[in-house]
């Protein structure tokens, strides 16, 4: 029988893959590459676009896929960080928001089946990326006009909708809201995702959640504290809640160190590469990551760890080597009710 993500969370510290959107600019991909031939004569530009790419570049997507499982990844995410109608209207590519999420997680599906196939004793999964969007319900875009919102809570929510019809239907494993700058942008993920398969039938995947805090002061964008954030969310019953993107490693220690100690269920972190140099690149060295993050799992605070902005394939192989030698964080035993 293969075995469930719960199953493998118990036996050790999962490895999550590192940034999609770094190993994309290393093919220095063109306006062409972009659009292939079924979007050649596009009427807008559609370079930067990545979600895309799993539509007219799916080999190169598979084949990053595959870069971060041989690289000892349990867990790929879906190229579709924004893949929603909200996301691709800055290209005009609202109709193609589901087929998208299809693509994309029909290459993910691809390259974890063929590593699963190689060795059935590390099944490998698939979580279907779901970004934060470009717009915010927590916060006005119009300094002038603090009560204004350039979205919905009901568009916010339909958009994921369809984001999590095209991901369930392209097979992924788990849902993965991430990189979440507002809660309630959150919240109607969360409130998409419940719904779906409430009203479809169909058994709920796993969730996962990942914040992001966004200066030293230990808030989200929206202004939570780590503590609030988690209780904000808490009620989704996430199969694993944690902390990516925004902060490097060094910068990410307390915060995850945090988490750790309130968190019922389990939890994650995938720091960027340090923080970018004055060109907006990443300098830390897979090593220096991984020396980082051993310390983490050394104190038993972790249970999904890997990379966001500026990882590789090398640093996610050096986590995987490091965190390799440590039990993964075990789940508090909370007291019944009096």
């Amino acid at each position: 029988m293969k075995k469930t993500l719960k199953d493998c969370l118990k036996e050790r510290i999962l490895i999550i893959d590192g940034a999609m959107g770094t190993m994309i600019q290393r093919h220095k991909l063109k306006e062409a590459d972009y659009r292939g031939e079924r979007f050649k004569d596009w009427h807008t530009d559609v370079q930067g676009n990545n979600d895309l790419l799993s539509i007219t570049q799916p080999d190169i997507i598979t084949g990053i896929h595959k870069e971060y499982l041989e690289a000892g990844a349990d867990i790929i995410e879906t190229n579709t960080f924004s893949s929603t109608v909200i996301a691709q209207a800055d290209y005009d590519m609202q109709s193609l928001a589901y087929e998208l999420n299809v693509a994309s997680a029909k290459c993910a599906r691809a390259a974890a089946e063929e590593y699963t196939a190689k060795n059935p004793d590390k099944p490998r999964f698939v979580a279907g990326a779901i970004g934060p969007l470009n717009k915010t319900l927590s916060l006005s875009p119009d300094v002038n006009n603090p009560g204004f919102r350039a979205v919905t809570f009901d568009e916010v929510a339909a958009a994921y909708t369809e984001q999590i019809k095209g991901l369930v239907d392209g097979g992924v494993d788990i849902l993965l809201i991430e990189t979440i700058f507002d809660t309630l942008n959150a919240k109607a993920a969360v409130y998409a995702a419940k719904n779906y398969f409430r009203i479809n039938g169909i058994a709920e995947l796993p969730i996962m959640i990942s914040g992001t805090i966004t200066d030293a002061s230990g808030r989200t964008l929206s202004g939570q504290t780590l503590e609030a954030f988690y209780i904000s969310l808490q009620h989704a019953n996430p199969i694993s809640i944690g902390l990516n993107c925004a902060l490097g490693a060094q910068e990410m220690r307390p915060h995850i160190e945090e988490l750790s100690s309130i968190a019922s269920c389990y939890t994650s972190a995938y720091p960027n590469a340090g923080l970018p140099n004055a060109f907006g690149e990443y300098d830390e060295q897979p090593h220096e990551t991984a020396h980082i993050i051993e310390e983490w799992a050394a104190n038993g605070w972790l249970n999904i760890v890997g990379g966001c902005c500026g990882t590789t394939p090398d640093h996610i192989k050096h986590i995987a080597d490091e965190v390799a030698k440590y039990k993964p964080r075990e789940l508090p035993v909370l007291e019944e009710a009096l």
